[in-house]
């Protein structure tokens, strides 16, 4: 119940949230985290104020409130969530900005929606990865919603997330993945000991560095994995 309390932080409406100092939000998004008996260690600097892409690998529904904690931001999501019975009202009114994966003809009024969002101001989050992975795997980086960066001409901020059992060694522990559901993931979180989330805020791309979104997602990629291989399979993701 505390951790699903906690994610009102994330999904409260956007016009709530945006009154809310973001330092209380932060740190309450740190908390929910908590609540599952996970420690949070952030690295980096601050993440810079105005409109700003943020981008992640994506391993756990946990990521959310992590990215959260880094900057207050209004999510990317698939469009089927906004008709989920449970969590799509929520979402749409929380600000989420849902994306047509798989309409082709959508991704241009898409891309603009992001980039108009970007030039108020705001922030945006994206997983550019596109789904979960375990951590021991990595999927490429999609282009698109760096076009958005580029056309609202702010910075791309890499955040890297890792969870670790104790201090080195990667866990999947908390990995979201196959035909896992929430609820057993919830479980295997809440039952693991020792579980840290390491967040990495990597320096800021600022506008202008790289000319196309090609040469930006591959160096927001580099900043997020450096030399960690492609997986094309999940095979490497038994939980």
């Amino acid at each position: 119940a505390l951790l699903l309390a906690g994610f009102a932080a994330v999904l409260a409406p956007s016009g709530l949230r945006r009154r809310l100092p973001a330092a209380l939000v932060r740190n309450w998004c740190r908390w929910v985290v908590r609540a599952a008996g996970v420690r949070v260690r952030v690295t980096g600097t601050a993440a810079p104020e105005g409109g700003l892409l943020l981008v992640a690998n994506h391993v756990s529904w946990l990521d959310i409130p992590l990215l959260a904690a880094v900057r207050p931001a209004r999510m990317l999501a698939k469009s089927e969530i906004r008709h989920w019975p449970v969590a799509g009202g929520p979402a749409a009114r929380a600000g989420v900005l849902f994306v047509e994966r798989d309409r082709m003809r959508a991704l241009p009024h898409t891309v603009d929606a992001i980039a108009r969002t970007l030039g108020t101001g705001a922030a945006v989050a994206a997983f550019p990865e596109g789904s979960t992975w375990c951590g021991r795997a990595r999927g490429p980086f999609s282009r698109a919603v760096f076009q958005a960066a580029l056309d609202a001409g702010v910075p791309v901020q890499p955040v890297r997330i890792r969870y670790l059992a104790g201090e080195r060694a990667v866990s999947t522990t908390p990995a979201f993945v196959g035909a896992d559901t929430l609820l057993a993931s919830l479980w295997r979180v809440a039952s693991a000991r020792g579980l840290t989330a390491e967040v990495q805020v990597c320096p800021a791309v600022p506008p202008g560095r790289h000319p196309d979104r090609r040469s930006l997602a591959r160096a927001a990629e580099q900043a997020v994995h450096g030399h960690q291989e492609k997986a094309h399979s999940k095979s490497m993701c038994s939980l």
